[in-house]
C-alpha cells in the first residue's frame, strides 16, 4: 500500500514533506468521525510541552481551522497543524498500530532525537536538559 504523503509546496522546484499518512491512520480517523457523527471536523495534530521527554503529542477534532493553522486535505480526511507545532512535525510519519497490548497513532518524528518508552513524548536537538533514556517511570500515558 502506499503512504499518502501531505506537502508543502514552495516557489522552489522541490516539494517538501509536510505530514505522512499511513493508509491504517487514514482510516481510523475515517471512522472515528463517523462514529462521533462529526464527518466534516478536522483532526488538529500538534506538540506542547510535557511529557517525560520535555514535548508531548497531542490530536483533537476541532471544527474550524485557526488563523495561520496549515490545512490539509487526504482521502476525505481534513488535518490541521498550527505554526509552532509545524516546525517539530515537520516530515513525521503518522500511522495507527494495533497490537495485543493495545492500538493508538504512533508519530515517527525525525525531529526527534530521543523518545519516552510510551512514544507520546520526544526531545529535540534543541531542546535543553538531559538525555531521556527512553524510560517511562513518571509517565502517565
Amino acid at each position: 500500500m502506499a503512504i499518502n504523503e501531505l506537502e508543502m509546496i514552495s516557489p522552489a522546484v522541490e516539494t517538501q514533506p509536510l505530514l505522512t499518512v499511513t493508509p491504517a491512520a487514514v482510516q481510523i480517523i475515517q471512522n472515528l468521525l463517523q462514529q462521533r457523527n462529526i464527518p466534516n471536523h478536522a483532526l488538529r495534530v500538534f506538540v506542547s510541552g510535557g511529557g517525560c521527554s520535555g514535548m508531548q503529542y497531542g490530536m483533537a477534532f476541532e471544527e474550524a481551522a485557526r488563523d495561520h493553522d496549515r490545512v490539509v486535505s487526504i482521502d476525505g480526511v481534513k488535518l490541521v497543524v498550527d505554526p509552532t507545532s509545524l516546525i517539530y512535525l515537520q516530515g513525521a510519519v503518522i500511522d495507527y498500530v494495533d497490537s495485543l497490548m493495545g492500538g493508538g497513532f504512533r508519530i515517527d518524528n525525525p525531529n526527534a532525537v530521543s523518545s519516552c518508552g510510551c512514544g507520546h513524548s520526544f526531545r529535540t536537538a534543541n531542546d535543553s536538559g538531559t538525555e531521556s533514556s527512553g524510560g517511562c517511570s513518571s509517565c502517565s500515558h
